[in-house]
């Protein structure tokens, strides 16, 4: 396996990994409780959101690390750092480098959650939106082999990381009339 595919594979672990991770920060955002909800059991949810955000921050960085590596394209450090002018495809990579920083800025942010205060954080906290949206178009436009061939949307790497996309996107649009809702019915109550 060339330094290249084993870039690619841990990108779509890192992928799968951010997807998972935005799940349960929404499922946190949301007061969900596993003892009262499913599967009626204890998990630490938050726990796992946070070792999962650790583990994708740690799995993007591997993915661009791993490209040093590489024989051909040959990347130096200051191309996988600053991809503007990166030997393949330095529009993705760049589109890449800044899904990896912002998702490095919610990650150190959140270690330091309470020094910060919950509004400052909240607010710095919602950049995985961005992240999460640089990193899916990153992964749909970029060639798994870096030989700049036209995009296939329908090829399999492709079609997972559309599919996390799309799940994504759906759970959010659902927490954010998940919130709406609430805070209509809460409106209702004060008038009553």
């Amino acid at each position: 396996m060339s330094a290249v595919d084993l870039s690619g594979t841990i990108a779509l672990v890192a992928v799968g990994l951010l997807t998972v991770n935005l799940l349960f920060g929404l499922l946190l955002s949301v007061g969900y409780n596993p003892v009262r909800q499913w599967p009626r059991r204890r998990f630490k949810l938050f726990k796992f959101h946070n070792w999962t955000g650790y583990i994708a921050l740690t799995a993007a960085a591997l993915h661009a690390a791993i490209l040093l590596f590489s024989s051909s394209p040959r990347f130096r450090v200051m191309d996988v750092l600053l991809p503007f002018w990166s030997p393949a495809q330095p529009k993705s990579n760049t589109l890449g480098a800044i899904a990896l920083y912002l998702v490095a800025v919610v990650v150190i942010t959140s270690y330091y959650r309470s020094a910060l205060g919950r509004h400052r954080w909240k607010t710095i906290h919602y950049t995985t939106y961005a992240a999460a949206a640089v990193f899916f178009v990153h992964g749909a436009i970029a060639d798994p082999a870096l030989e700049g061939r036209a995009v296939d949307f329908l090829d399999g790497e492709k079609l997972y990381v559309e599919a996390c996309a799309v799940v994504v996107a759906v759970v959010t649009a659902w927490r954010i009339h998940h919130r709406r809702a609430r805070r209509r019915a809460e409106r209702l109550l004060k008038q009553s």
